[in-house]
């Protein structure tokens, strides 16, 4: 049975079918009269072919290793027997399927014992010069043939060994670079024989788990047995969907159990293909632990912090989406949004280092007071977030945070320094199918922090409210820069003296007509400080109020002067000196008709950003106002500190000055501080007589208020400029506010 497979897989091989076989005939010019021709010659031959036998062997026995193949007897015996009846069939025929397949079997009988092709060829030499010699007469011309043909078959033997050499040697490099690619690999190789189940695998097999090969069963259940019983079911899934032909190959990864007891994660891949009517399975396996361990070191390092070791908001989406698919019961989730306060300051006054430092102790501190099944996630920054699983109700999560709060009353240690750190929290309900959870968190926190900070608060659904109020304004505010709808007003600043009122200067209000109502100045103010378009929309104001100043010096009034307000970012910008040093060369505005107003929590910020500005602004020429004086907690040094030319009395010191003897003895103090310090004096909100005559009895030389004009327009402030020493105008009330705002 196996004789007759290899010579199936022989024929294949070479590729013996009637069109190969045809061609040969044809290239030989073998004719149907050849055949004939010998058929009817075969039956003289006979005592021919049997005295060739002899002949034969008895040569082959003078050369190694001929003669010790032909050394026993009945081997002889048998090889004569064949070839005498070789010779009758290559003269008889007839040449079909048996005679082919009788060739081919003694072909590869002779390649199993080592007959080399020369001994072939020799043969069939010797086998022609007999046959010469029997079927020709003698003469020269037959002994030149035979000449002629030892040195043909001489050749053909050099040529045959030449093509098998270089087949060896072709064949030798291929083994030899397998064999070194399989070393390079560091892979293990298997065979698998599935129907009959036997099992082949190499040293470097076994040795990646530790075992002696001689100690490996031959089966597939000494590797099947080793497999992980997780990994089991889909190591077979993966084997049968290749051998259904539901995959082009192989190729799994699973968990094989070493000789120590210790699993190894490994790649096995290969290949299946029916061989001699079975069907095999080969290929590698690769050691893949190492991989491994860094793929679970990543996808660890995806989802933590580096800092702290806390999950990071990548797992914070897994643990809301895995939230979200639980089945809803009786208990309750929320989330905690923490933040430290005035963490900035830490960072900015010790450096980034210490900072890190106290964020490793809040995160353990933290940490500490969470239930077995909360999570704590780093959600970047000072910015932490806890995911509470069942509770009882949400005034649970108060308690949770409450613990949070008390567990940060005690300093931590950070850079050799103690330090009192607070946070602030909110709590959100954290429901089925809630995707928003994580931003009502955040708004209850930013409800903790304007109500003072180092506390907790809850999410309400008026908090949402606000926010979207809040993101509607800051969306029209973003149109409204965009297409122009901000308007100005300006309130006239009067030099009061003993004369009557005179018209010197004016402060410039932001207006917005919004729809079909003039929005307050507090309505919208907030949002431009908050969203940063403060800034564009401030330098809108600075350009504008520059240019309608300068075209109203140019109209007769060469000495008007205007004032803006500035809010503290337009400060913070490193180009905001220079950026009004060029609005000032466009418009041609003087820079000592310019007034910039500024807060005294602009002031007591005290960043290098704003002192570098205003030291520049300074320089320009321009005069820089301090706003709203004695309504915050500005030491008075200060005053000295900074390069300031004008105090502006508040309106709420001014309008009780006249009958409440507190407010009238601080205004009194005000103007009398400005004039010790040589600085001017303005007096806001001047609404009665009497303030007036209050303001020139102090020595206050300069005010503004609705007793001596309201806010105009741009029209309006064209017609009260044309009056004559400008006196005031009773023009109709208008919504007070502030330059960008106050008024």
């Amino acid at each position: 049975m196996e004789i007759q497979s290899q010579l199936d897989e022989l024929v294949s091989r070479i590729g013996l079918d009637e069109s190969d076989l045809a061609t040969r005939r044809r290239f030989l010019e073998m004719q149907d009269a050849d055949q004939k021709r010998m058929n009817q010659a075969a039956d003289g031959l006979e005592d021919s072919h049997a005295s060739f036998v002899e002949r034969l062997y008895r040569h082959l026995e003078d050369f190694e290793p001929m003669a010790g193949v032909l050394r026993d007897p009945a081997t002889l015996q048998r090889l004569k027997k064949r070839q005498e009846e070789y010779y009758r069939q290559l003269w008889s025929g007839p040449y079909g399927e048996a005679y082919l397949r009788d060739r081919l079997h003694i072909g590869l009988v002779h390649q199993r014992v080592g007959i080399g092709l020369k001994w072939y060829l020799g043969a069939y030499r010797l086998y022609l010069d007999h046959m010469i010699e029997q079927l020709l007469p003698a003469g020269e011309k037959g002994e030149l043939l035979r000449s002629l043909l030892k040195s043909v078959f001489f050749d053909m033997s050099l040529a045959a060994d030449t093509y098998t050499a270089a087949q060896h040697r072709a064949l030798e490099q291929s083994e030899a670079r397998f064999s070194r690619a399989l070393r390079g690999a560091n892979d293990g190789i298997w065979d698998w024989d599935v129907d009959n189940d036997r099992l082949y695998v190499s040293r470097r097999w076994t040795d990646m788990l530790g075992c002696e090969r001689d100690s490996f069963g031959d089966g597939s259940a000494s590797w099947f047995s080793r497999v992980h019983q997780d990994d089991l079911p889909g190591l077979r899934q993966a084997i049968e969907a290749h051998l259904r032909g539901d995959s082009a190959s192989l190729h799994h990864e699973y968990r094989i159990r070493k000789h120590n007891g210790q699993y190894l994660w490994v790649l096995v891949r290969g290949v299946a293909e029916e061989s001699d009517g079975s069907r095999r399975m080969a290929g590698s396996q690769t050691d893949i632990s190492h991989s491994k361990r860094v793929e679970q070191q990543l996808r660890h390092a995806a989802r933590h912090d580096p800092l702290t070791g806390l999950a990071n908001r990548t797992r914070l989406d897994e643990l809301l989406q895995r939230q979200h698919s639980k089945p809803s019961d009786d208990r309750v989730a929320a989330l905690l949004f923490v933040d430290l306060d005035r963490f900035k300051l830490i960072n900015d006054s010790l450096g980034h280092a210490v900072g890190d430092q106290v964020l490793v102790e809040v995160a353990q501190r933290l940490e500490g007071c969470l239930r077995q099944g909360d999570h704590l996630i780093r959600f970047g920054g000072d910015e932490f977030v806890a995911v509470l699983n069942d509770l009882g109700t949400l005034e649970d999560a108060e308690g949770v945070a409450q613990r949070m709060l008390d567990c940060l009353r005690q300093p931590l240690c950070a850079g050799g320094r103690s330090l009192a750190v607070t946070i602030s929290i909110g709590i959100a309900p954290l429901e089925e199918q809630d995707a928003t959870a994580l931003a009502a968190a955040d708004l209850a926190l930013y409800r903790a922090k304007a109500s003072g900070k180092a506390q907790f608060a809850r999410y309400s659904h008026d908090l949402s409210s606000q926010a979207q109020r809040q993101l509607a304004m800051q969306s029209d505010l973003y149109q409204a820069l965009e297409q122009g709808e901000f308007d100005l007003h300006f309130q006239p600043i009067f030099r009061i003296g003993d004369e009557a009122p005179h018209m010197v200067g004016f402060e410039s209000l932001l207006r917005w007509p919004h729809g079909q109502r003039q929005m307050i100045p507090t309505e919208f103010i907030p949002s431009l400080e908050e969203s940063g378009l403060i800034v564009p929309v401030g330098e809108w104001v600075l350009r504008e109020s520059c240019r309608q100043a300068r075209a109203w010096q140019l109209s007769g009034h060469p000495r008007l002067y205007c004032s803006v307000n500035l809010s503290s970012r337009q400060l913070q910008q490193p180009e905001f000196a220079s950026r009004l040093a060029g609005i000032l060369r466009q418009t041609g505005l003087a820079p000592a008709s310019l007034i910039l107003e500024i807060t005294e929590r602009l002031l007591m910020q005290n960043s290098p950003e704003t002192q570098a500005n205003l030291s520049k602004l300074a320089s320009l020429g321009v005069r820089l106002a301090l706003d709203d004086f004695g309504t915050g907690y500005c030491s008075l040094g200060y005053l000295s500190r900074f390069p300031l030319h004008i105090l502006k009395v508040d309106r709420s010191f001014i309008g009780g000055a006249t009958h409440q003897p507190e407010l009238t003895a601080i205004s009194r103090a005000i103007i009398g501080l400005g004039h010790d310090l040589g600085l001017e004096v303005i007096a806001e909100g001047v609404e009665e007589e009497a303030q007036l005559a209050f303001l020139r009895e102090e020595g206050c030389r300069l005010a503004q208020g609705f007793w001596l004009s309201h806010p105009l327009t741009a029209a309006d402030m064209q017609q009260l400029l044309q009056q004559p020493n400008g006196e005031p105008a009773r023009a109709p009330r208008f919504h007070a506010g502030s330059a960008q705002g106050r008024g």
